[in-house]
């Protein structure tokens, strides 16, 4: 099986790509290299420099793949700074909806009837500490990450009535692990790589959140997309816990970097605006499959903080 990559070169898509490799798939990796490195991906992997948000990249990646037949698309790319589309919103209405736009009409073009998303818990909005499942709504985003990241389910579940024969929409809650792009782990190890003696943090630490190994996130895509049946699925994927606090893991990095570092906390419930300061996932679908993952939010957290101080060398 062929398949196009889209964001591959930054920090799930590395991982993702290992496992197809290592499963016999043929990849071919398409990012703009704003975050990523080609320095991420097996160097078997072929890429193509490209930025998906222009307008001309649809015909370019056709003329590209000329010839080169493709059977699936991993739609891993997106704006991942939730406070720069706060700034501007037309970060995330270029990176993240402009880009679900343009490779859904390749996949038109070219024939490709299988389309995999990266979407978020943040479509759903803050719901405070209500369980949030598949089927919760109206869903209410209060981030222009957020709305883009619906808009784009919008658009793709269109697709899946006009020409997809399946569209898979995964709904990520805090991924962690390694090349670490961006996020409060990779944020906290390099605030204290600065200034050992002091730890600054947006909000008052009360925040918790579920977070999700990148390696399990990969394997839950993989799992779940071999055992899809319908023409459209969403699908939350995370821990079975309810996550852990931000001062928790403040408390965490320190010990891990720098352990004489006092950590200096900010007031409010919110490190930005558009944050959402608490929600509680349920995966219940998931785990109906058959899936469970290997570690919950602290281990997660704990093995990530080791993994992204090794990258940071600190």
């Amino acid at each position: 099986m062929t398949i196009l990559l889209a964001g591959g070169a930054g920090f799930i898509g590395p991982n993702l790509a290992r496992r197809l490799a290592a499963a016999g798939h043929e990849l071919l990796v398409v990012d703009n290299f704003s975050r990523g490195l080609r320095a991420n991906l097996p160097d078997s992997v072929p890429c193509i420099e490209m930025d998906l948000s222009h307008t001309g990249c649809v015909a370019a990646l056709e003329s590209a793949l000329k010839g080169r037949g493709v059977d699936e698309i991993w739609h891993l790319a997106a704006n991942s700074d939730i406070p720069a589309g706060v700034e501007d919103a037309n970060v995330d209405l270029r990176d993240t909806f402009m880009t679900t736009f343009h490779l859904l009409q390749l996949s038109k073009r070219i024939g490709v009837c299988r389309f995999m998303f990266a979407s978020s818990s943040a479509v759903y909005g803050d719901w405070g500490s209500q369980r949030i499942a598949e089927t919760l709504g109206p869903l209410m985003p209060i981030s222009n990450y957020g709305a883009m990241k619906l808009a784009s389910e919008a658009q793709i579940s269109a697709a899946a009535e006009g020409f997809l024969e399946r569209a898979s929409i995964f709904r990520f809650p805090n991924v962690v692990g390694t090349p670490a792009t961006h996020g409060v782990l990779l944020d906290f190890v390099r605030k204290l790589k600065q200034d050992m003696s002091r730890l600054e943090v947006l909000g008052d630490g009360t925040q918790q959140k579920a977070y999700l190994h990148v390696s399990d996130l990969v394997d839950a895509m993989l799992f779940a997309t071999a055992r899809q049946t319908t023409v459209r699925d969403v699908l939350n994927i995370g821990p079975v816990d309810d996550g852990v606090t931000v001062r928790w893991i403040a408390e965490q990095v320190c010990a891990r970097v720098s352990p004489q570092a006092t950590i200096a906390y900010g007031q409010g419930n919110k490190g930005w605006v558009g944050d959402v300061p608490r929600f509680r996932y349920a995966v219940d679908k998931l785990h109906a499959l058959g899936w469970q993952p290997t570690m919950d939010s602290r281990a997660a957290v704990l093995r990530s903080i080791d993994e992204i101080a090794t990258q940071e060398q600190v």
